[in-house]
């Protein structure tokens, strides 16, 4: 696996010193406006890392214990904007907040005939990449939805790597997929229609972007237009108006039926090693349909299962919250970094 460094704030003698040494990059000024996320991310480096000839977008700052935090569908890096900074930064983690492979300001590559490239386990190699180019051998890992599920595949795929992983409102891939009532059928409509053969739902999402997205955020429990930051909802509609991100999210989800589900059942039985946070909205769908703590708890050997107020998308309505319970956590699961 490759690991290249383009546009970002240090440069390779950096990268190869504290390699070598141990140390924490030198942070020039930040350059947030070439991260298309403005002014939420105030104080952090921003650049794109490219693993395997994929390119990764990542904000980044603070120094301790590493965090890496994965937003889902239909977001970016955007939605911890008001979790990451300052609270976890202040807290004494250094804080990296990363688009996925399809989303945001990541490559959004063709998807091959397999959709292996858009699988759980090609975008948890992305991640795992880029944080070993940031010099983190050793990381805590947050995921939110699709991002859930990249933590969820990293940490089963690389458990040396994950120090603490927090999940955030998914039951496990084959669980979901395994269970098609009608009312869980109903409520996630969205994972067929975005798995169908390009271009239908591509062309059918171009048509209206807003109209499509805005259903999604929301229809999935107990979100409104309030609940959400006007910055960050300009940063996800920004995406949303992206051909590139439309076909990755679709990509998303076509591997999720065609790869993930066989990935997850060849390894049933397998335990999340790392402690584990499970967090979900008191009153979003995934809730009404499962009980999680009991669905995780034979699939991690520690875990600590939690709700919190709101739908689907609490990390948007309920920062606050979210930032208390992860810090919880993580100050009960302390580790000592590890430089390459």
């Amino acid at each position: 696996m490759t690991y290249i460094i383009n546009n970002v704030n240090q440069h390779k003698d950096d990268i190869k010193l504290r390699r070598t040494h141990g140390i924490q990059p030198a942070v020039e000024a930040p350059q947030s406006s070439r991260s298309g996320e403005g002014s939420m991310f105030e104080g952090f480096e921003s650049g794109r890392i490219a693993v395997d000839g994929v390119e990764i977008a990542y904000v980044a700052a603070g120094a301790g214990e590493p965090l890496l935090m994965l937003h889902g569908f239909p977001q970016t890096k955007a939605l911890w904007a008001r979790i990451a900074p300052p609270e976890l930064v202040a807290l004494g983690y250094r804080v990296i907040c990363a688009d996925l492979r399809g989303y945001g300001a990541s490559d959004k590559p063709p998807a091959r005939a397999d959709l292996t490239n858009y699988s759980f386990r090609a975008m948890a190699a992305d991640q795992l990449g880029l944080m070993k180019t940031l010099g983190h051998e050793r990381f805590h890992l947050v995921g939110h939805d699709r991002g859930a599920r990249v933590a969820h595949r990293l940490a089963l795929d690389h458990p040396a790597a994950v120090a603490s992983v927090t999940l955030m409102d998914i039951v496990p891939t084959a669980v979901m997929l395994g269970d098609l009532r009608r009312e869980v059928a109903q409520s996630y409509w969205h994972w067929f229609f975005l798995a169908q053969p390009a271009p239908f739902p591509e062309r059918m999402i171009e048509a209206n972007p807003d109209l499509f997205y805005e259903t999604c955020l929301f229809g999935w429990g107990a979100a409104g237009l309030q609940d959400f930051d006007v910055e960050q909802l300009a940063a996800y509609r920004a995406s949303w108006h992206d051909a590139k991100a439309i076909a990755g999210g679709c990509n998303d989800y076509r591997a999720a039926l065609a790869v993930d589900l066989a990935h997850d059942l060849a390894e049933q039985g397998r335990r999340i090693s790392a402690p584990a946070l499970i967090l979900y909205g008191a009153s979003g769908a995934m809730a009404q349909h499962y009980d999680l703590p009991a669905t995780w708890a034979d699939r991690c050997t520690t875990i600590d299962a939690r709700a919190v107020p709101g739908g689907h998308f609490f990390p948007d309505s309920a920062p606050v919250e979210v930032t208390e319970q992860v810090a919880a956590f993580l100050g009960r699961h302390p580790f000592t970094p590890v430089s390459e």
